[in-house]
C-alpha cells in the first residue's frame, strides 16, 4: 500500500501576514510542497519582495495587499483567490499586531486597531474562506482543507501589562475551538487548528509602524513603554525560530492536531491557570518562577515619574 501524502502537498495556501515572520516562512514551506501560494500583507513593498522570493522557489504566487481588519479587503482576497486558484486547501489567518501597557491606559484607537487586526482579521478569514472550502469538500469526497488561526500563549494565559493583546488572543483561541466544533458538525473534510506561539524572533514588537494612517506618532504611557521594551527583549532573544514554528504548523496540519505550540514547556503555566479556574483560586503570581522580573516590573510601575 502506498503511503498517503499529507493533504497540503498540493492545492493552494492563503497566508496573511505573509511578508515576514511566520507568514513568510509558511509561504516558503508551501512553495516547497508544490502549492500555489496566495500571499497577503499590509506592507506592499515587503510583500513584493517576499512574493518574488517565493516565486523563485517554483510556486505560482498571487500577492494581494490586504488590511485584514477591513472586511472588504478580505472579501476581495477571497474573490481573487477563487478566481485564480479556486478554493484554498490551507488558510493561515496569521496577521497580527502587539500592544501593551496597563489595560486602562489603552486608548479607544488602541482597542480598535488591535481588535481589528488580531481578532477581526481572523474572523474575516474564517467568514470568507470557510464556505468556499465547504463547497469544495461537498463537491469532492477526497478534498481536504485546513484553517489555521494564529493566537498566542497569551491566548491561554493572562500575563500582566499586556491586557489588550491577551484579550484578542484569548478570543482567537475561543473562535478557533468553536470553529473546530462547528466544522465537526457538518463535515469531516475541513479542519481547524490554532497556533499558540511563545516568544519567537519576528517583527511583531515593531507593530506600531502598521498603525492606521493619521494616528501619527503614538505617545506611550510609562507602562506602555515598559511593555514595549520587555516585549522587544523577549522577542529578539527567542531561541525558537519563525521557520521552526511554521514547520510545526504544517506538521500539525499533516497530523490533524488542533493545538500547535512553539514552546511546550510553557504549558505548565497554562495548567496552573486552569487549576486556578477549576479550584476557584485567585490568579497565581505569573512571576512565581522568575520573581526578579516581577519585582523589577512592580518597582518600575510604582516609582515616581
Amino acid at each position: 500500500m502506498s503511503e498517503q501524502r499529507p493533504s497540503t502537498r498540493a492545492g493552494t495556501a492563503v497566508i496573511t501576514g505573509a511578508a515576514s515572520g511566520f507568514g513568510l516562512e509558511a509561504s516558503r514551506i508551501a512553495a516547497r510542497r508544490g502549492m500555489n501560494v496566495v500571499m497577503a500583507d499590509v506592507q506592499p513593498e515587503a510583500l513584493a519582495l517576499a512574493a518574488h522570493e517565493v516565486r523563485q522557489l517554483g510556486a505560482e504566487v498571487l500577492e494581494v495587499r490586504v488590511d485584514v481588519s477591513r472586511a472588504e479587503d478580505v472579501d476581495a482576497l477571497g474573490a481573487a483567490t477563487r478566481q485564480r486558484f479556486g478554493a484554498p486547501t490551507l488558510v493561515f489567518n496569521n496577521a497580527g499586531v502587539a500592544a501593551g501597557g496597563l489595560v486602562w491606559e489603552n486608548s479607544a484607537a488602541d482597542w480598535a486597531w488591535v481588535v481589528g487586526v488580531n481578532l477581526m482579521g481572523v474572523a474575516h478569514g474564517v467568514r470568507v474562506f470557510t464556505p468556499m472550502m465547504l463547497a469544495a469538500a461537498s463537491a469532492d469526497p477526497a478534498w481536504r482543507g485546513h484553517i489555521v488561526n494564529t493566537a498566542s500563549m497569551a491566548g491561554l494565559l493572562a500575563p500582566p501589562n499586556m491586557g489588550i493583546y491577551n484579550a484578542t488572543k484569548h478570543a482567537v483561541v475561543a473562535l478557533s475551538e468553536t470553529l473546530y466544533q462547528d466544522l465537526a458538525l457538518v463535515t469531516s473534510q475541513v479542519h481547524a487548528h490554532v497556533l499558540c506561539p511563545y516568544f519567537v524572533p519576528t517583527a511583531i514588537h515593531l507593530s506600531d509602524r502598521h498603525r492606521p494612517p493619521g494616528e501619527g506618532e503614538v505617545a506611550r504611557t510609562r507602562s506602555q513603554a515598559i511593555a514595549q521594551a520587555m516585549s522587544e527583549k523577549a522577542v529578539t532573544s527567542g531561541k525558537v525560530t519563525a521557520a521552526q514554528v511554521a514547520q510545526a504548523v504544517f506538521d500539525a496540519v499533516d497530523e490533524n492536531r488542533f493545538y500547535v505550540y512553539s514552546h511546550p514547556k510553557a504549558l505548565a503555566a497554562v495548567q496552573t491557570r486552569l487549576e486556578d479556574v477549576v479550584l476557584g483560586r485567585n490568579p497565581s503570581d505569573p512571576f512565581r518562577d522568575r520573581p526578579e522580573i516581577g519585582a523589577h516590573l512592580r518597582a518600575a510601575l510604582r516609582s515616581t515619574p
